[in-house]
């Protein structure tokens, strides 16, 4: 037993070695790599990636994954629970032909170019072909995997949130739209009465980005440990607990979106921080599943970025670096401001009521493409209509509908669902720490410690050593229940917009 544990540890350093020079890359390539440089790059990952191939599919890892896997009710639980996922994840792959696994990875390392190269264009003819490609792969890879529970679109969604299906989310999304669209519905033809010129001037670029670095002490990110870039769309990822970085866009003509960026990003980047680091060197240093990534984000960036008390602390800081703009604007007209429902073309720049009818706009259509309902050409054709159909505007800008999102550039077909999914997430776990925590003593205080502990032993120690419904009950003492997330949205938005 001691010989086959030491092996896997041995290949698993190999293998996450390999995983850090690809994420290396791609970190490289979204915040400063030139762009000439992309051909070239795409030779270094197809090598990159076949030497990774050839690793999980060698037969001394192969066998020592089988042979620990037969003796798991020996293993310790942390290390069974990682050994019972490597084996789930080694299935997947050995049924993935290596050529194929190789050119895809390979047609990823440039597909974001050629993604903002269409969006710089506005021209959605422009990125057809390759995306036509990379959904072509994500339909035979679902083809490959499927099972007998699993098939199609479903074999996606279980890469980002296990034990969610079409048939989880097809309920989730019904009872979203059934209790909060008449509601969208109504609030958008309620005018919400405050002075919101402020937000018709210019912010400069470097304000914004000390603000945003004032934001990382409030929320206590590490800086030791991490870091923020600039890129066209805001993300994180995490090489470890000691190397963390997120990434924010600024607009001079929209001063908000960076600062909520940020906060959303700092969910992500505390949650990685925070991962016990014994993890490190495991399978398992990374978040339960992508749902309760975006429970992390959603719960700093809405519950707490978008609350009076948070900016009652925080917004004298805000009026200090740009005095001309905010020196005579009220919290409560700045409130107003950052939580005002209205349709949006922007999914990461929606309000909280109208953001979970971007997700199931995106959630249709992914299930569309994969499962053979809708092809690529037609895609800008059917985003538009059901763009309408949600929001009552039409979408005459590419770049700000179809193209907007980075994710179908990089594959990540079935992550979409997780946003609303991690928002209903927040809402749960929030109204649970408000049993336990002073949450307003503690955001009045300027900074969120407080809070980060409180996450870290009830959610971010665990890292994916337990799955995602499992914690939810764990932490709440009850099964996931969307309810949580109805009732915030109805009390939040009832109650701004004076509604009865």
């Amino acid at each position: 037993m001691d010989n086959l544990i030491k092996s896997f540890e041995r290949i698993r350093r190999q293998i996450k070695a390999y995983l850090y020079v690809l994420g290396m890359i791609n970190w490289d390539s979204a915040t400063e790599a030139p762009k000439g440089c992309f051909e070239y790059r795409g030779k270094q990952v197809g090598v990159i990636s076949e030497l990774l191939h050839q690793t999980l599919t060698s037969k001394e890892y192969i066998d020592c994954v089988n042979s620990l896997y037969k003796r798991i009710e020996d293993l310790e639980p942390i290390f069974a629970h990682e050994i019972f996922e490597t084996k789930k994840k080694l299935d997947k792959i050995l049924k993935i032909p290596a050529y194929e696994y190789v050119d895809y990875y390979i047609l990823l390392s440039s597909s974001q170019e050629e993604w903002i190269k269409a969006k710089n264009n506005n021209d959605f003819g422009d990125f057809i072909p390759t995306l036509e490609k990379i959904v072509e792969y994500k339909r035979r890879f679902a083809k490959y995997l499927e099972t007998d529970n699993l098939k199609d679109y479903d074999v996606l969604l279980d890469d980002y949130e296990p034990g969610f299906t079409t048939k989880e989310y097809d309920e989730f999304f019904y009872l979203l739209k059934q209790e909060l669209l008449p509601l969208f519905k109504q609030v958008s033809k309620t005018k919400l009465e405050f002075d919101s010129s402020f937000n018709n001037l210019v912010y400069s670029h470097q304000k914004q980005k000390e603000f945003c670095e004032y934001l990382q002490d409030v929320f206590c990110f590490d800086k030791n440990r991490g870091l923020m870039k600039e890129s066209e769309h805001p993300f994180t990822t995490s090489f470890s607990t000691n190397d963390v970085r997120f990434t924010v866009k600024y607009h001079e003509d929209d001063f908000t979106s960076s600062i909520f960026s940020a906060i959303h990003e700092l969910g992500h980047a505390i949650y990685a921080q925070q991962i016990n680091p014994k993890l490190d060197d495991t399978f398992s240093g990374e978040g339960a599943s992508i749902g309760f990534h975006e429970s992390q984000s959603r719960l700093f960036e809405n519950m707490i970025g978008r609350s009076k008390i948070f900016w009652e602390t925080h917004f004298p800081k805000l009026q200090e670096l740009f005095p001309d703009q905010l020196r005579d604007v009220t919290v409560l007209d700045y409130y107003k401001l950052i939580n005002k429902s209205k349709p949006s073309l922007i999914r990461i720049e929606a309000d909280e009521l109208s953001y979970p009818f971007h997700i199931m706009l995106r959630y249709d259509i992914e299930k569309g493409l994969i499962n053979g309902d809708y092809e690529v050409k037609d895609l800008e054709k059917i985003w538009n209509e059901s763009f309408e159909k949600y929001f009552g505007i039409k979408v005459d800008n590419p770049s700000l509908g179809v193209l907007q999102d980075m994710h179908w550039s990089s594959g990540m077909f079935g992550y979409f669902p997780t946003y609303a999914l991690g928002s209903a997430y927040a809402a749960q776990i929030y109204k649970y720490m408000e049993k336990e925590l002073d949450i307003k003593r503690i955001l009045s205080s300027g900074k969120n410690l407080e809070i980060n502990n409180w996450l870290k032993e009830k959610i971010h120690k665990y890292g994916s050593t337990i799955y995602p419904k499992e914690l939810i009950t764990l932490i709440t003492n009850e099964d996931f229940n969307p309810r949580y997330y109805i009732n915030y949205l109805k009390d939040k938005y009832i109650d701004l917009y004076g509604l009865k």
